[in-house]
């Protein structure tokens, strides 16, 4: 989904008659040290870990002294301490009584503030994870900003107020409640700052997508740190000329802008689901990004394997993201710069795009197989072990030889919709623990009491009654099956389900392939329909001693990870591949010849028997 450079002209009309020839289009240069800044960078195409939160999380924040700040829709925040390898768990406050609407860090990384609808802001200290100053403001915030450079006396916090065009400039080091200054920026609410503090200027934007410049100091323009002096010379314009083709869903006026580490050019995304790069110093545009759905849906239907999805899973995700436009205070998902400057980083529908920004091409996608979760914001940690400041060229480059460990533990830190996680992606793939249990998936918040109660309890009354045997009544004869309740109580419970309320009866086995195994349990017939008794997916139940190693196991059907429905199938022959990917719920006890039967019927090309082999109908034993 990369737009091709914004600095290309359209083409021009066809000429009538000869025309001159056509120029030789040079070969764009590649970026050099390529290898070495995207071996700086995540690569595991899973999460590795991933933390949970008491709510919803809403935002992630990275600080320069590697700490990882969280904060959640309860309005509570978490301090995560960035290791050698993964994180640790700090501290955890309650910051505000209602939601976090802003969280920001400081340049230097010393000092985190966050901000709410009940007019208070609570500044922490880092390094020490604790609060160390809370100010009452006489309005509600809308967005703040750290806006001090590292070594200045006073550190400076930008806040904004919601209902007016009003910024104010407080001193978070005297504690006052009263600003040092204030002054009318935009001609409208400031939804969102930015500071740069290489050139010490701040960017801010309003509701209806207009761009400002100002200093920090003074609050005017600065005319000594950029190359231009009217925005008519710039394209800082640009989301207000597009207003139109967003605006069912302008009305928050979102925009996410990020700064580049040298400062240079920043990106803004916004509600049309387009990236815009930008050059700093000229207010230009450098690069286009759109991510829009009909760009997917036209990506999904071409011959790149690295943009297309199985069918089922596109649809599942399409049905996701018209949700996310419905919710209100669904988090607006950013994009973020390698230290390096060559790479943007930022979620999408497929999962997370690193774009090289200098061969405008995608040079990895993280998570798209991760199709139950929608990456929204994120922060990246380029930590060097070895405590030294970043190069332009990685120290995995500048170090080939001196050590075989690595010096560095690049992470990415995510938030997803409607999720109470914290998802880390690192260089190393999730490891597969002998105890199932022991996932990457930690719980380290435990549930109320109440709740805990009342779930042990609820699942061990539905443990208890479910049957743990059925027979299927075919055409071609029956098939006892022994089940599993205790090791996948849900899986058994909506398959137990659907044989009682007779939805299996008279499916045919749709999908036959000999020596592998037969698959039933789709209404439609095609191996597409079917849908579980909750009417939505459902998750995995893996077992550690329930795996595919012999002949007439049975198992779930899925599109992908948590993606069972009502489809399944039973072996043939041992199908260890299968492990960790398919539920394994249940075996056959009784009538193997029958399956045997089935799996000999002669199929199409599509693996689909040319003579219809149906379930007849199901017992079930009363528990």
């Amino acid at each position: 989904m990369v737009a091709p450079d914004v600095t290309e002209k359209e083409e021009a009309e066809a000429m009538i008659g000869p025309g001159p020839a056509a120029p030789r289009s040079r070969p764009k240069r590649p970026l050099q040290f390529e290898h070495a800044f995207l071996d700086a960078l995540p690569c595991a195409h899973m999460y590795e870990k991933s933390y949970m939160h008491r709510d919803v999380v809403t935002h992630v924040a990275v600080s320069a002294t590697d700490f990882f700040i969280t904060g959640s829709i309860d309005g509570h925040i978490k301090f995560w301490k960035k290791k050698a390898v993964g994180i640790e768990f700090a501290k955890h406050f309650k910051s505000h009584l209602g939601p976090i609407e802003g969280l920001a860090v400081s340049a230097d990384g010393l000092l985190c503030c966050t901000v709410s609808n009940d007019r208070a802001v609570k500044i922490y200290d880092v390094v020490n994870y604790d609060m160390m100053v809370m100010m009452r403001l006489p309005f509600v915030a809308g967005a703040v900003e750290w806006v001090y450079r590292q070594g200045d006396v006073k550190a400076k916090l930008a806040i904004s107020d919601r209902n007016s065009c009003f910024v104010h400039i407080y001193d978070a080091h005297s504690g006052s409640n009263e600003p040092i200054t204030s002054r009318e920026i935009h001609m409208g609410p400031v939804k969102v700052m930015k500071y740069n503090p290489v050139y010490d200027v701040v960017i801010s934007a309003d509701a209806k997508g207009i761009l400002e410049y100002w200093s920090p100091l003074t609050l005017n323009f600065p005319e000594n740190s950029v190359n231009f002096k009217f925005k008519t010379d710039t394209n800082l314009f640009e989301l207000v000329k597009c207003k139109t083709t967003v605006s069912s869903i302008e009305c928050d006026g979102l925009f996410v802008v990020q700064v580049s580490n040298d400062g240079r050019q920043f990106a803004v995304t916004s509600p049309d689901r387009r990236i815009r790069v930008f050059w700093f110093k000229t207010g230009k545009l450098r690069r286009v990004y759109d991510e829009s759905l009909e760009v997917a849906q036209d990506l999904q239907r071409s011959d790149v394997p690295l943009y297309r999805l199985e069918a089922i899973d596109f649809g599942r995700r399409m049905a996701v993201e018209k949700e996310i436009e419905k919710t209100e205070h669904a988090p607006q998902p950013n994009a973020v710069f390698d230290e390096s400057c060559n790479f943007l980083i930022y979620a999408t529908l497929l999962g997370i795009k690193i774009v090289n920004l200098h061969t405008n091409k995608v040079a990895r996608i993280l998570g798209k197989v991760e199709n139950n979760d929608r990456f929204l914001r994120i922060a990246l940690s380029q930590g060097d072990k070895s405590n030294k400041k970043v190069r332009k060229i990685p120290t995995a480059a500048a170090n080939v030889n001196e050590s075989k460990e690595p010096l560095t533990d690049p992470t990415l830190l995510c938030c997803a919709f409607k999720k109470h996680r914290i998802y880390l992606f690192s260089r190393r793939e999730p490891e597969e623990p002998e105890d199932a249990t022991k996932g990457r998936d930690v719980f380290n918040e435990k549930p109320p009491p109440e709740e805990l109660l009342a779930v042990s309890e609820l699942g061990k009354a539905i443990t208890t009654s479910l049957p743990d045997s059925v027979v299927l009544h075919t055409s071609l004869g029956d098939i006892h099956l022994r089940l599993y309740p205790e090791e996948c109580p849900k899986t058994v419970e909506n398959f137990t389900t659907h044989c009682r309320n007779g939805y299996y009866d008279n499916l045919i086995f749709h999908r036959v392939i000999k020596g592998f195994m037969i698959q039933t349990g789709d209404p439609l017939g095609d191996g597409t329909g079917g849908q579980s008794i909750w009417g939505r997916e459902f998750e995995d139940e893996f077992h550690k001693s329930l795996r595919h190693d012999r002949p007439f196991t049975l198992s779930m059907a899925n599109a992908g990870p948590n993606t069972n429905g009502s489809q399944f199938f039973i072996t043939t022959v041992a199908t260890p591949w299968l492990d960790n990917k398919h539920t394994v719920f249940g075996r056959v006890v009784k009538g193997m010849d029958v399956v045997q039967a089935i799996e000999k019927v002669k199929t199409d090309r599509n693996d689909k028997p040319y003579q219809d082999v149906k379930i007849l109908n199901v017992t079930v034993p009363k528990s």
